[in-house]
Parts: structure tokens; sequence; C-alpha cells
């Protein structure tokens, strides 16, 4: 028996070598698993790789709207009479945090004794703009920022939300997958093992379910719960299990009359122990390959829930909220405000489905070869 055991362990060890390497052979899939390691990279960093630190990337300067790509701006910093609480590296990086100064946007500055003088940003610059003092130990020194993918009607960095727009995709995605994955495979597995009633119940909620248009779905659900970040989480997840027990059941049913399941039984193995020990490890490459897809889904369901309205709130930025925003400046010579989180969209979603082939082709056994 434990000759046995140590074979069967050795055999699934090269198994997962093979489709690992059958994975890295594949140079889209692995590609596009690089690129999403790289956007998960910059999600967890979120505020601390972000040209604007502060909660939400909601640093307005309303005379800075609509400013082209790669505009730089001068700014004077002006402290703050009340200082704000410094918080640690690992809450910054989650949260942000807010800015110890005022900053004020300039267009030109000069020193006079112990004041500096500026004029107020104006485009096109004039010469009649009112000029202010500020003393200077209450000020900090000019510097110059550069907007690189511009600014939005409100003067907020473009490229910061951008970034901190990644953190929602990504959350929807795997917090609704993970919720899928708990309800699928639970109600998959009891309607494809003990069939019978219990099957046909699960049967009759599957094509429940599937008759109702995802988005329908999903927009009931959050004006059920609410707007917000969490309840748009809890929204999706909660309409793409149904593809997942689908499959687990499928799957289930054909694997339940195999030789080493009547083995499992005919040594007294309770039905959970068979289930959860013997047949879900069987059957997780499909289950990976249909996150994958559902991890696609996931995105395009928020950031078509957001473009509506009943996503992720303002100031929280999200790339279909940003969309919804500036999509009537595709006209108006800004058209890359809308573009840009549309490609984001587009590159993320096409990502994991590229992987998810990429998987299903490495996990595909009849296809595996040895060399």
């Amino acid at each position: 028996m434990v000759f046995f055991r140590k074979t069967h362990y050795e055999s699934s060890e090269s198994l997962s070598v093979l489709a690992w390497k059958k994975f890295r052979k594949n140079r889209i899939g692995f590609g596009s698993l690089i690129f999403i390691g790289i956007t998960v990279l910059i999600a967890l960093l979120g505020y601390l790789i972000s040209p604007d630190p502060t909660p939400f990337a909601n640093d307005q300067y309303l005379e800075l709207g609509l400013k082209k790509p790669g505009t730089s701006v001068t700014f004077l910093p002006i402290k703050m009479n009340e200082e704000p609480v410094r918080h640690n590296i690992f809450y910054r990086m989650l949260f942000g945090q807010k800015s110890s100064f005022t900053n004020i946007p300039l267009s030109s500055w000069r020193t006079e004794g112990n004041h500096i003088v500026i004029r107020e940003y104006s485009d096109p610059p004039t010469s009649d703009a009112v000029e202010k003092s500020f003393p200077s130990n209450q000020v900090g020194k000019p510097y110059s920022r550069t907007f690189w993918l511009g600014t939005d009607r409100f003067g907020r960095d473009y490229f910061s939300m951008l970034i901190i727009g990644t953190r929602v995709s990504l959350s929807v995605g795997f917090i609704s997958v993970f919720i899928s994955l708990l309800i699928g495979i639970l109600i998959g597995a009891l309607g494809g093992y003990f069939r019978g009633w219990i099957d046909n119940v699960v049967v009759w909620i599957i094509n429940v379910v599937w008759s109702i248009p995802t988005l329908l779905l999903v927009i009931a659900i959050t004006f059920a719960l609410g707007k917000g970040f969490w309840q748009v989480f809890v929204a999706v997840g909660l309409t793409m299990w149904v593809e997942v027990t689908r499959v687990v059941r499928g799957q289930i049913l054909s694997i339940r009359e195999k030789e080493f399941i009547e083995a499992g039984r005919a040594l007294g193995f309770s039905n959970f122990r068979i289930i959860f020990h013997h047949i879900l490890p069987n059957i997780m490459g499909v289950v990976i390959v249909i996150s994958a897809a559902n991890f696609a889904s996931a995105i395009l369901l928020e950031a078509g829930l957001s473009f509506l309205g009943i996503g992720v709130q303002p100031p929280m930025p999200s790339w279909g909220s940003m969309i919804k925003e500036n999509y009537g400046y595709i006209i108006l010579n800004s058209a890359h405000l809308a573009i840009l989180p549309g490609l984001a969209i587009m590159l993320m979603v096409l990502a994991f489905m590229l992987v998810g082939n990429a998987l299903r082709d490495a996990l595909d056994v009849k296809t595996s070869t040895v060399g």
C-alpha cells in the first residue's frame, strides 16, 4: 500500500510538471499570464506607484481640466493648517494618503525677499492675471509635475485613475470567481454524485437562472443589495455560479461510475471523502479553465454596471465609469479619455481568455506528450 501511494504521487507530480511545461511552450498564453501578473502587481502597489497618491486619486484642479497627455505644470505647495495623520506604508498602499499641502498651479513665480509672488495658472497665459504673495516659511519649493495621460474634466490625473481602476476590475474578478466556485462546486457536486431528486432540483435551478439574461439578473441583485464596492462583487458572483455548476455536475456524472470510485465505496469511505478527496481533484483542470473565462466575464460585467451608473460609485475610479464620464469627448479632440479605459478592459479580458485557452490545451491529457 505504501508503494502504491508513492507511485501515484509521483505520477500526479509528473503530470503537473508536464502540463506546466506544455503551458510555457504556448507563447501567447504564457505571455498573457505575465501580462496579468504585471497588472496584479500594479494593482497591489496601487497608491505607492500612482502619481496621485491621495485616496481614490481624487486630487482635483479645475483649471487643469482636459489637458493633453504629457502636459507639465508648475505647482506651489502651501502647508495646511492641520497636518493629516501619517499612515504606515501598508495603509498608504491600500488606501492612499491625504496630502500635507494644498497645491496651486502656477503660470509664473518669483522670489521677493521673504515672500514668493505667484501668478495662478491660466491657459492661455494672461498678462493681467492677479498676483498673490505668500511668506516663504508657509510654502514649499515650487515643483513641476507631468500629467503623462493628461487630465479629465475635473483636472484629475488620468494615469493615476487608470492605475487605481485596475484594482476594481481585478478585485471583482477574484472575489466573484471565488463566490461562483464556492456555490457552483458545492451544488454541482451534490447533484452529480447523489443524482435522483437532488439532481433534478439542481437541473431545475440551473435552467431557471440560465433563462434570465445575465446583465438583467446582475442589475436586479445590485438593486436589492444597493450600490457600492462590495455589492458589485456579490452581485456578479451570484450570477456566475450556474456555468460552474453545470460543468462540475457533468464531470462528476461521468467520474462517479469509474472503478476507483467503486473501490472507495467498497472500502467504506464516506460520501464526503469520495467527493472532495477523489472526485474533485480529478476535475480541477476543467474548473480552472472555467474560472479564467468567468474572470473575463466578471470584468466585463463590472464595467457594464459602472457604465450604467449602478456599479462602483464615485469618487472611486472604475474603468467602466471612466468610459461613461468621458465618452462624449470622443468627438471633441479628447478621445483618449474614453479609449484608454476601453483598451484596458479589452486587454485584460483578452489576456484571461488566452490564458484559459492555454490552460485547456495544457491540461488536456489526450494531447499531452512527454518530451
